[in-house]
């Protein structure tokens, strides 16, 4: 069984929306995975939003959902990590650097153009390679920031809107991008079962 793990800021809106939502077409679909969600800067135990409890609700999710905190096990637990923006992974990737080949964003993963995704995949390798630098104590290439700066230029924008704070309006969006990117994920999911 496929297990994936949600990461944004809080984990009180986007990801919980994410996994509750994934859970729920997933099941609908008849595909067995299991998922959790996490936040990288989270206050464990925190509720989810209310606009993000009752976009659930709506949707039939009555999952008891608080926030946690991104740590070690989870990562470990996780066969692929998909986060909700690309600062997340850039975050997730400087403490967890292991982690690089099943890390990406919601979007990334289900993006489909072979030029972007290679970029993208370079862009990955980049990160985890200076973060590591960084760690011994050494200073990145320079070459590889300079390459860094050139690929980022060149990839279109796979973040989620944040809605924190906003309206119920701004909770809906959000929740439209998560769900189209989460039927395009279980599209590839289904294609992948196939092979």
């Amino acid at each position: 069984m496929l297990h994936i793990l949600f990461v944004c800021t809080g984990n009180t809106c986007r990801s919980p929306m994410a996994e509750g939502l994934l859970r729920k077409l997933a099941k609908e679909r008849g595909i067995e995975l299991e998922v959790r969600s996490a936040g990288v800067s989270a206050i464990s135990g925190t509720s989810v939003s209310r606009h993000a409890a009752a976009i659930l609700q709506e949707e039939g999710i009555n999952d008891r959902m608080s926030s946690t905190q991104l740590n070690a096990e989870a990562v470990n637990w996780a066969d692929l990590v998909l986060t909700l923006t690309g600062g997340h992974k850039r975050h997730l990737l400087q403490y967890f650097p292991e982690a690089v080949s099943k890390t990406h964003t919601l979007k990334e993963y289900v993006y489909n153009e072979d030029s972007v995704n290679g970029d993208i995949s370079e862009l990955d390798s980049l990160y985890a390679e200076a973060e590591l630098s960084i760690a011994l104590g050494r200073e990145p290439k320079s070459a590889d920031l300079q390459r860094i700066i050139e690929i980022r230029q060149r990839i279109p924008s796979f973040d989620i809107s944040d809605p924190f704070g906003g309206s119920r309006e701004d909770y809906e969006l959000a929740a439209a991008e998560i769900r189209t990117a989460l039927h395009s994920l279980l599209d590839k999911l289904e294609s992948l079962r196939r092979l």
